[in-house]
């Protein structure tokens, strides 16, 4: 699937069948390539065959990157097909487990909140973010929708303002302010004779919408080609044409910032870096019956990287280590102009 197909055009069952078949030539890329399979699988509807590639995940041999969120995609899933005791167990064990990645306590928390589990919800969103948050200055971005949520729900309690949703506001960027957005009242609105409301109401909504359609638009990033040091030394001496593309690792490092920043400048989003080497450049280039010295692959080899969950997200936080491998943090690296 081209990355900028819209969602609404996307057939799921045949995109998932096409991602379980690509499991096979890339066994190493196995935990994302059927995570997305199964979230195709959930947008078909056949949420029972979602469940399936979760288990082969979680009964597999392969040490998993993320297994709480694989438990808690699994938990979210199950509940919305009937399994809620097995559901609410998962979320149980993972709340146990505390994990140090925000992703799976925003599914389970979500999945609460979906139910009207709202007390459940507000004390696993809390949960959350103390665990994560407490201490630190500025939350990363992942953290956000636990801030979010937490928000959220707190206004459909009736809960007054903590230090918490102070944060929340504080990270929200959206032009509609976070009390607007989650106002349980709003959706008396739509049921307003009144046109000033519901034209307010109309801004607000095509704000959220517009979050959304972006996030879900692109299932992979618009990914530029990072290669190691060492790996462009070698991919340089192996195929001397590729030097025009690489007159040097310094010029190589630039240009993929400065590429970056142009993308986000002209509206882009959901960028992110891919790390080629060698040996998987050759193996693509084979793929294609094509010689690796042809400059038009490198572009190509890049959106397959990304298309199998090998991208990381860009711009990094600031204080996080840079994407160049320098060991030192973004904002006093590359993200330092």
């Amino acid at each position: 699937m081209r990355p900028d197909t819209p969602a609404e055009n996307v057939d799921h069952t045949a995109e998932a069948a096409r991602l379980e078949r690509t499991v096979d030539l890339y066994p190493e890329d196995a935990e994302a390539l059927l995570l997305r399979a199964a979230a195709h699988r959930e947008l078909s509807g056949d949420r029972p065959a979602a469940t399936t590639l979760y288990d082969r995940l979680l009964a597999s041999d392969a040490a998993l990157d993320q297994p709480f969120l694989v438990r808690a995609l699994k938990a979210s899933n199950l509940w919305e097909y009937g399994h809620e005791a097995e559901a609410r167990a998962i979320i149980t064990g993972i709340r146990s487990a505390a994990p140090r990645d925000p992703a799976p306590w925003v599914i389970v928390a979500e999945s609460l909140e979906a139910h009207d589990e709202l007390e459940q919800a507000h004390e696993t969103y809390t949960q959350a973010v103390r665990l994560l948050l407490t201490g630190v200055s500025q939350p990363p971005r992942a953290a956000h929708p636990l801030l979010f949520g937490r928000h959220r729900v707190r206004r459909m309690l009736g809960a007054a303002h903590d230090e918490w949703d102070a944060l929340a506001d504080t990270v929200h960027t959206l032009p509609v302010t976070l009390d607007e957005l989650h106002d349980p009242k709003r959706v008396w609105s739509l049921g307003s004779e009144n046109p000033a409301e519901l034209e307010a109401e109309i801004l607000r909504l095509r704000a959220e919408v517009g979050a959304f359609r972006e996030a879900l638009s692109r299932p992979f990033p618009v990914a530029v080609l990072h290669w190691p040091a060492a790996e462009l030394t070698e991919l340089t001496e192996a195929y001397p044409a590729l030097n025009v593309e690489y007159p040097s690792y310094d010029a190589h490092l630039a240009s993929i910032e400065a590429d970056l920043r142009e993308l986000a400048a002209s509206g882009t989003g959901n960028l992110g870096i891919v790390t080629g080497t060698v040996p998987s450049f050759e193996a693509f280039a084979a793929s294609e019956l094509t010689s690796p010295d042809d400059p038009a692959l490198l572009p190509q080899y890049a959106t397959t990287l990304a298309a199998r969950g090998r991208a990381t997200a860009w711009p990094p936080e600031r204080t996080a280590a840079c994407w160049c491998g320098s060991g030192r943090t973004y904002g006093d690296c590359h993200g330092a102009a």
